[in-house]
């Protein structure tokens, strides 16, 4: 009987500081703020992609950061077009280019994106029982948006793996199901 009260405490005591990290694990990374969405100018704003468009009074949570990034760092993957007139807007940000939808290229919120230091930076996605290897070259912005430098869509939220079709592809995810993907990434 003692024995099994003495295993009881002392699963108790491994566990708390466990689930106490865990708990302070989630909190790292809170919103900074809110913006308030604005209509777009008509036919500004590309819904390619299944991009969503800002709406005007909607309040969109911005975050500085992201969650902390490990050997499987959970997201979740979106589909983006990073060549001239497509949904993504702007020419990436690592290397002022835009980029042809047959090449493995992803953008990342912004917490992880860290002011350009994972510019030009491999990383492996898995989903599927699948892996692809893809170039970091741009940031899905979580802090501003809603503005023509967003393509008037919102910001970002702060767990984006942003994709081109390259890597829905290598992930073999049939194309009626692109969109959004629960994936693990990790930098390789």
């Amino acid at each position: 009987m003692n024995r099994s009260i003495l295993l009881l405490v002392l699963l108790i005591v491994i566990s708390f500081p466990c689930h106490y990290c865990l708990r302070t694990e989630s909190k790292k990374c809170k919103p900074s703020g809110k913006l308030t969405g604005k209509k777009p100018p008509h036919g500004r704003c590309n819904t390619e992609n299944d991009s969503d468009c800002c709406k005007r009074g909607k309040h969109y949570e911005t975050h500085t950061c992201s969650p902390p990034i490990t050997h499987h760092t959970k997201a979740i993957l979106t589909l983006n077009g990073f060549g001239r007139g497509e949904d993504g807007g702007s020419p990436a940000e690592c290397d002022g280019k835009f980029h042809s939808d047959d090449t493995p290229v992803v953008a990342l919120s912004t917490g992880w994106f860290n002011k350009q230091k994972m510019c030009h930076k491999n990383i492996t996605i898995r989903a599927r029982g699948r892996r692809v290897s893809a170039i970091v070259v741009d940031e899905c912005d979580s802090t501003a948006g809603c503005d023509k430098e967003h393509d008037f869509q919102p910001p970002c939220p702060n767990n984006i793996v942003d994709a081109s079709r390259a890597v829905w592809k290598h992930l073999g995810v049939p194309k009626h199901d692109w969109g959004e993907l629960h994936v693990t990434w990790s930098v390789t």
